[in-house]
Formats: structure tokens, C-alpha cells, sequence
């Protein structure tokens, strides 16, 4: 009977690993957008706990639609995943209509609804995710041997990637053109068809930032920022300076002085420099090593959900692991002067309703999954 009563608990039993490693980084988050947008608030808004407090709104916010998405169960995604692929390409559509998209800093990719505005490449993330995984679980023998089917995807890639630069959303385009071509890969892709598609990838990609102006800028003050340093390079610079002034350890929570505007965005695309700059290397190793055990997890339930032959499941959560560690590692990257400047959230970390709410809703997805699985266990 005890024997009994353990395996029931441990077939009903959360991850509580995945679950106290998420609340970290949420809460690293909050202390973070407080820290680094308090004088930014006041300056601009006359009220410095504005954008902390609207955060924490949108957390709630977050919170809530996850709790809506991880109730419905995983046979309705995937039975309606199509209808998610239409729903992509219309958001990404609508976007670039004038009087519907809202133009920010030059790029028209918000939607507004309301009381807040939304990416409409955010909303995108998880359609496609929700359709790739789909259509890869149920053509499983097709992708690995039809021409066909490796054009299907290749073609609505790029569908999706041609929306994207309309915008224009250069690093969403990557984001999601790595992401969608790594589950590809992950479900038997032949590895001459995926090098096809790769090699293609990089070329259309290197290509655009060498025939537009300002991403050549972008990239010649990546290789050399100091003789750019009160122009194109002036960002990363200031970047570069928060993390030398943070050394080993940090000048301590609160005490950054590059968020007192000198470095643009400090709340959001460059809040790792800030974190660096208040907390050191051994604090930024630290966030670090935390992003690369909640992605591990992730892509363990994926693991475990293809041993136990749930192929849309495995495909999902593999697909949010590498779509959040891909999001990560070119926002750090950037922060720290490893990749030339492009405007991408930290997850969880960095001020931002759009990414805030579709992570949560993704979250909501890898929960939904844990769940399936440990019930029919």
C-alpha cells in the first residue's frame, strides 16, 4: 500500500526543479527592471517605481493566460496547430498595414491592443512553434524522406522570414529561422536537405546585413565600437564599460552608474551589462550557469517525452528549449560585445510585455507536457 501510494505521488508530482529555477529568474527580473529603470521612470515619467509596477502587472497578466494555456490539453494545440500557422502569417500581416502596426524607433512590428501593445513576432513564436511541432510529429516519415514536405517548411520559413524583415525585425528573423530549422533537424531532416537549408540561411542573412546600410554600420562598429564610440558604436561601448566597472563581484544592487542614461535601453536589451555592472563576472556566471540548467530541463522533458514515443510534445518543448537559449545567448551576446547589436529581450529578465507574455505562455506549454506525462505514467 505505501509502495502504492509513492508511485502515485510520484506520477502526479511537478518538476519542482523547472518550477523554482523559473521563480529565480522571474524575480532576478523583477529586482533587475526595478534597479535599472528607476531614474529612466523618474525622468521620464515623474514617477520612478512606474515601469516596475507595470511589470509586475504584466507578470499577474502572464501568469494568468499561462494558467489558461496549460489547462487546455495538448490534443487541442495540435488538432488546431494549422489554424496557428494562419493566425502567424496574418499577425505578421496586419502588422505592416497602416493604421493597424504602431512604428516604434523606426520598425512597425507592435499591435496594440488596448491598455498595452503587443510584438506581432512574439505572437508568431508560438504559432509556428505550435505548427512546426505538428507537422513534424504527424509527417514524421515524409520530412525524412519527401522532398515535398522539407519544401513545405522551407517554403512557409520563408514566407514568415520575408514578413519579419518588413518590419523591419532582423533578430526575431533568426531567432525563429534557427529555431524552426533546429526541430527540423532534431525530427531526421537528411543532413544534406538541413545543410541545404542552413547554408541558405547564412547566405540570405549575411547577405542582407551587408547590402543594408545600417546593419553594415551595425557590424563595422561590432568590429571595432572605440572608433565608433560617440556614433554606431556608442552603445555597445557603454555596454563594454558597465562590465569592466563590475569586475569580479560588482558595485552592488542599485549602484550602477552606466543605467544613470548613459547606456540606451538599460532596461531592456542591455540589462545583462547592468546586471553585470551590479553584480560582477561571478553574478553574471551565475545567471548564466541558471539559464543553461533551466534550458537543460527543458530539453530533458523533450527527451523524455520522445522516449515515450509523444512526438508533438518532444518536438514542442525542444523547440521552446532552443528558442529561449537561442533569445538568451544573442542577448548576452550582444550585451557583452560577442555579436553585433540587435534589439532581443533577455527572458524573464528585461522590461517588455510581449516577450513577458508569450514566455509565460510558453512556460504554460513545457508545464502542460510535464503534467501529460506524469499522469499517464
Amino acid at each position: 500500500m505505501n509502495i502504492n501510494l509513492e508511485q502515485k505521488f510520484n506520477t502526479h508530482r511537478i518538476d519542482f526543479e523547472l518550477v523554482c529555477v523559473l521563480l529565480a529568474l522571474i524575480s532576478v527580473g523583477l529586482v533587475m527592471v526595478a534597479s535599472s529603470s528607476m531614474d529612466f521612470a523618474a525622468a521620464r515619467y515623474g514617477d520612478e517605481w512606474l515601469l516596475f509596477r507595470k511589470q509586475c502587472i504584466l507578470l499577474m497578466m502572464g501568469i494568468s493566460a499561462g494558467v489558461v494555456v496549460a489547462c487546455i490539453p495538448l490534443s487541442v494545440w495540435e488538432k488546431y496547430s494549422g489554424i496557428f500557422l494562419c493566425l502567424a502569417i496574418i499577425f505578421l500581416f496586419i502588422v505592416l498595414l497602416p493604421g493597424i502596426g504602431k512604428s516604434v524607433n523606426g520598425s512597425q512590428r507592435w499591435l496594440p491592443m488596448g491598455l498595452f501593445s503587443i510584438q506581432a513576432s512574439e505572437l508568431a513564436k508560438i504559432c509556428l512553434l505550435l505548427f512546426f511541432a505538428s507537422y513534424l510529429a504527424r509527417r514524421q516519415d515524409a520530412v525524412r524522406s519527401s522532398w515535398t514536405a522539407f519544401f513545405v517548411m522551407v517554403f512557409i520559413i520563408g514566407i514568415i522570414v520575408v514578413l519579419l524583415l518588413l518590419e523591419p525585425d532582423f533578430g526575431s528573423s533568426v531567432v525563429i529561422t534557427f529555431t524552426l530549422g533546429s526541430m527540423m533537424f532534431v525530427a531526421g531532416v537528411p543532413i544534406l536537405r538541413f545543410l541545404l537549408l542552413a547554408s541558405s540561411g547564412v547566405a540570405g542573412f549575411s547577405a542582407m546585413a551587408f547590402l543594408s546600410p545600417y546593419r553594415w554600420e551595425r557590424l563595422v562598429a561590432f568590429m571595432d565600437p572605440w572608433s565608433r564610440q560617440f556614433d554606431s558604436g556608442y552603445q555597445l561601448v557603454q555596454s563594454l564599460i558597465a562590465f569592466g566597472r563590475g569586475e569580479w563581484f560588482g558595485l552592488g544592487l542599485g549602484n550602477s552608474l552606466q543605467k544613470l542614461f548613459f547606456l540606451p535601453e538599460a532596461h531592456t536589451d542591455f540589462i545583462f551589462a547592468i546586471f553585470a555592472e551590479e553584480f560582477g563576472l561571478i553574478g553574471a556566471l551565475c545567471l548564466v550557469a541558471l539559464y543553461v540548467f533551466f534550458i537543460f530541463k527543458i530539453l530533458s522533458l523533450s527527451r523524455e517525452a520522445n522516449s515515450k514515443e509523444k512526438l508533438f510534445s518532444a518536438y514542442l518543448c525542444f523547440g521552446i528549449g532552443i528558442m529561449l537559449a537561442a533569445q538568451s545567448f544573442i542577448n548576452m551576446g550582444v550585451a557583452s560585445g560577442l555579436l553585433p547589436t540587435k534589439g532581443l529581450t533577455l527572458p524573464f529578465i528585461s522590461y517588455g510585455g510581449s516577450s513577458l507574455l508569450i514566455t509565460c505562455a510558453l512556460m504554460a506549454l513545457v508545464f502542460r507536457v510535464n503534467w501529460e506525462l506524469r499522469h499517464e505514467q
